[in-house]
C-alpha cells in the first residue's frame, strides 16, 4: 500500500491553519475584550474585524510555513 501525499497534505494544511488561528486567539482574545469592553465585544462589528484580521494573519503564516516546508523538500506542490 502506497501513501497518497495529496490526501495527507489536504489534512495538514487545514490543521496548520487551525493551530495558528487557535494560538492567535489564545494570545489576543483577552486583550481585545479588555480594549473593547464586554458590552462592545458583544457587537458584531468589533468581533468581525478581530476575526477578519485573525483569518488574514493565519492564512499568511500558513502560506509562509508551506513555502518553508517546500524549501526544505518536505512537501511538494
Amino acid at each position: 500500500m502506497e501513501l497518497d501525499y495529496g490526501k495527507i497534505s489536504l489534512l495538514i494544511i487545514p490543521a496548520i491553519f487551525l493551530i495558528i488561528l487557535f494560538i492567535f486567539w489564545i494570545l489576543t482574545a483577552n486583550h481585545r475584550k479588555k480594549e473593547y469592553g464586554k458590552h462592545m465585544w458583544k457587537l458584531w462589528g468589533a468581533r468581525t474585524f478581530y476575526w477578519e484580521g485573525a483569518i488574514y494573519l493565519s492564512t499568511g503564516i500558513t502560506i509562509l510555513i508551506l513555502f518553508i516546508l517546500k524549501w526544505l523538500h518536505l512537501i511538494s506542490f
